[in-house]
């Protein structure tokens, strides 16, 4: 049995990880997560993605039960890494993570590597991998500290620390905090306002911020002037670049071609 379930709402998909009790992930259930994210990148149909849990779980992370039956701390979770997506660099296309309960270890990990977090005000956020002997090393520790404050981050993993869904928009973690109720309908919101963008202009912005991350401004520059971002020479060469100055000059709503 599936415990991906995929499903289209026009240029979106949404991903949902159900696997009672708790949604956890065990090797196999990473491979399946990839290929749904992979779909998501190689259609172009499809603009953005959504990832969710089913039930009071986003995913309680690394499946222990699996570890339990012999499955390594560092088993081979595929080419996209832990829960598909945690090492899925290459990925063009933007992720929702909508957090709808508790994103638990890995949980939390695979929230983090999405481009932005809603949160059902049910939501809890922690690391507790410490606690269990081992690290939160799917992007927890590297992540995290990049997301909200430095000595926060390091209290969370250093001591298991919960943070909850007011926390996270506090501090910068989550972009919107709705009613579990409103939750999919607010991701979607979300989705549909950046699927509205130009998707040549949505790649190479990705590209751009992700690639120029840690730099300074100048050499954010040099390296958007180097010609080495192929997706951000794209955009500038496209069909439209030129629609979209077009289109608002004769006060239509752009027609993209995504070339």
């Amino acid at each position: 049995m599936s415990a991906v379930r995929l499903e289209r709402h026009d240029n979106i998909l949404v991903i949902t990880l159900d696997r009672p009790k708790a949604n956890a992930i065990n090797v196999a259930t990473s491979h399946e997560l990839f290929a749904a994210f992979r779909t998501l990148d190689e259609d172009p149909a499809l603009r953005v993605g959504i990832v969710t849990g089913a039930g009071r779980f986003f995913s309680a992370g690394w499946d222990l039960g699996a570890a339990n039956e012999g499955e390594a701390v560092d088993a081979d979770h595929g080419p996209g890494g832990f829960a598909g997506l945690t090492e899925y660099f290459d990925l063009t296309k933007p992720v929702i993570a909508a957090v709808n309960g508790l994103a638990v270890g890995g949980g939390f990990e695979l929230a983090l590597a999405a481009d932005f977090i809603v949160a059902s005000t049910s939501a809890r956020f922690w690391l507790p991998e410490v606690q269990l002997g081992i690290l939160p090393d799917s992007g927890g520790l590297l992540r995290l500290p990049k997301v909200i404050p430095a000595p926060l981050a390091r209290e969370m993993i250093l001591t298991g620390r919960k943070l909850d869904a007011d926390e996270a928009s506090t501090f910068g973690l989550a972009s919107r905090v709705v009613d579990p109720e409103s939750l999919l309908d607010s991701a979607l919101e979300l989705a549909r306002n950046i699927a509205a963008g130009a998707p040549l202009a949505i790649v190479a912005a990705r590209q751009v911020l992700r690639a120029t991350e840690g730099m300074t401004v100048r050499q954010g520059y040099e390296l958007m002037r180097s010609g080495s971002l192929r997706s951000y020479r794209a955009m500038l060469e496209s069909e439209d670049a030129l629609e979209g100055p077009r289109a608002f000059a004769e006060g239509r709503p752009p027609r993209w071609m995504g070339r």
